[in-house]
């Protein structure tokens, strides 16, 4: 009976390592991602995200719609080399790369490539048009947020509803020089805790209405707590 016991597990012990072997072989098959195929998905994604801005705008100039995608396309590509070499900095000085560590460096070299990009715009936009850019390029978080504070801090009055959309406003406007969606939400971040600053100067329990309002909705997605 032990032998037989010992023989089943000699053949199941068999079976794990011809499986590990397998599954190695297969791992190792798989052969690497080039740079060319990276560049390539990164073309593809930012020509998608920047048709999709185009659509919604709907210009029916095709030149103009020329010049913004252009535009669009060409600050995204900056934006990624501005990355690279920040990361490298980053690595080069022994610091880990993130929002923290990238801000001071942001500002410094986003600047330039800010007002370049948005004086191509004024070029073929309208001011109304350039803000619907900067809010696609930022996931409309303006909106979403200032729509969130509204419906969670109950009492605001019409100046406090300004400041807040100001400080979204100036969120959106740095937020855009963002080089991913986690970096535009720590920019965004940023601004809430100002906001919510502010409103607790004002009288309100920002962190007790957050709180109440997540009780009451924990199934909704909170723009103002995120």
């Amino acid at each position: 009976m032990k032998k037989q016991i010992l023989a089943l597990l000699a053949i199941q012990v068999g079976i794990i390592a011809v499986n590990q072997s397998v599954m190695a072989q297969a791992v190792l098959a798989v052969p690497a991602v080039t740079e060319a195929e990276k560049e390539a998905f990164y073309a593809t994604t930012i020509e998608n995200r920047t048709l999709d801005i185009l659509k919604a705008l709907s210009l029916a100039d095709p030149a103009k719609s020329n010049a913004v995608h252009d535009a669009i396309v060409a600050q995204y590509h900056a934006l990624r080399v501005r990355d690279a070499g920040i990361d490298t900095q980053l690595k080069v000085d022994g610091k880990e790369i993130s929002y923290a560590n990238r801000a001071p460096l942001l500002a410094i070299q986003s600047k330039s490539l800010h007002d370049q990009f948005i004086a191509k715009l004024t070029e073929s936009l309208t001011p109304e048009q350039v803000e619907q850019v900067k809010d696609l390029m930022t996931y409309r978080k303006v909106k979403v947020t200032y729509d969130a504070y509204c419906m969670i801090i109950s009492g605001l009055t019409d100046t406090e509803k300004a400041k807040i959309m100001e400080l979204l406003k100036a969120a959106r406007e740095e937020a855009i020089d963002g080089g991913s969606a986690p970096e535009k939400s720590a920019i965004f971040q940023k601004y809430k805790d100002q906001i919510n600053s502010y409103l607790d100067t004002q009288g309100h329990d920002t962190a007790k209405a957050l709180k109440e309002w997540s009780s009451a909705h924990p199934n909704t997605n909170n723009s103002v707590a995120r």
